[in-house]
């Protein structure tokens, strides 16, 4: 199968550069803002839209994802609702890949059969699931690529050589190299080890490699797109979001404006990087 993934990524490898991959969280602060902050993302230089799935015990967020989807909770996000958004998003944007991230609860109860097929008449392209380790490919996976959509897998700097080749089996679209272990929103890690960890991943693989966790600024994208085929950015975007949310939630400037200014500045610093290798 060739996904909207596969073709964005052959397309930057074409230009030489990384991708940048943008998260934010389905429904924050509430549908209408989030879906234009959703619109804005590719204007502003977005490659990849990694759509968040509001869930109520995130484990492996930190305190500004968790507080995004309690907010979008609260504002009504269901599941439904997030597939609704990807399919209004598609009415005027056919290209942009979209990966749904978040946790297999919500999709457990949806129906995985349900679930697929309307992800995929939704435009949904690829899966973040990061509670279902490769012990539980049957669940979702296997069904999920089977569907045409791809599962993409996270491997962690505790993801040994001998675990690697098992995270790696049936992983489709790309790689997602959590820079550092703990919650997302952490501090940058060391860049010199991400850039070894991305070439070691890349020994066990032909898939793009995309780090996330911890990465904030333009500098940050810069640097870690020298080695990496792309840069994923999640938490400084909710933050953007928050920061223009008063005490009550109530907005003091568009939301969406402030994430196009954020993922402007990112994307320079993407596109400024250059691979060290073909890849």
């Amino acid at each position: 199968m060739t996904t909207r993934i596969d073709t964005k990524f052959a397309a930057l490898k074409a230009e030489g550069r990384p991708a940048l991959v943008t998260y934010f969280m389905a429904g924050d602060p509430n549908y209408d803002t989030s879906l234009k902050i959703m619109k804005a993302l590719p204007g502003a230089g977005s490659d990849v839209i990694e759509l968040g799935m509001p869930f109520s015990d995130p484990m492996a967020d930190g305190p500004a994802i968790q507080m995004a989807g309690q907010r979008a909770l609260k504002a009504g996000q269901t599941l439904v609702r997030t597939l609704q958004m990807a399919r209004e998003f598609r009415e005027n944007d056919d290209t942009t890949p979209i990966v749904m991230m978040g946790y297999y609860n919500p999709i457990y109860i949806y129906g995985v059969d349900r679930f697929l097929e309307d992800a995929k008449k939704s435009g949904i392209d690829g899966l973040i699931i990061v509670d279902l380790p490769p012990e539980m490919d049957k669940e979702l996976c296997v069904p999920a690529l089977k569907a045409g959509i791809n599962f993409i897998r996270l491997a962690t700097p505790t993801t040994d050589d001998a675990r690697l080749p098992i995270v790696l089996n049936n992983t489709s679209g790309f790689v997602y190299y959590v820079s550092m272990t703990g919650i997302t929103g952490s501090a940058m890690t060391d860049t010199s080890k991400v850039a070894a960890a991305v070439k070691r991943i890349k020994s066990h693989t032909d898939l793009p490699v995309c780090v996330g966790f911890g990465i904030k600024t333009a500098e940050q994208s810069r640097i870690i797109g020298e080695t990496a085929d792309g840069v994923v950015v999640g938490t400084a975007i909710i933050n953007a979001v928050a920061n223009v949310l008063g005490p009550d939630g109530e907005l003091i400037a568009d939301p969406a404006e402030a994430v196009a200014t954020l993922v402007r500045g990112l994307s320079e610093g993407v596109k400024s990087a250059r691979l060290a290798d073909a890849t």
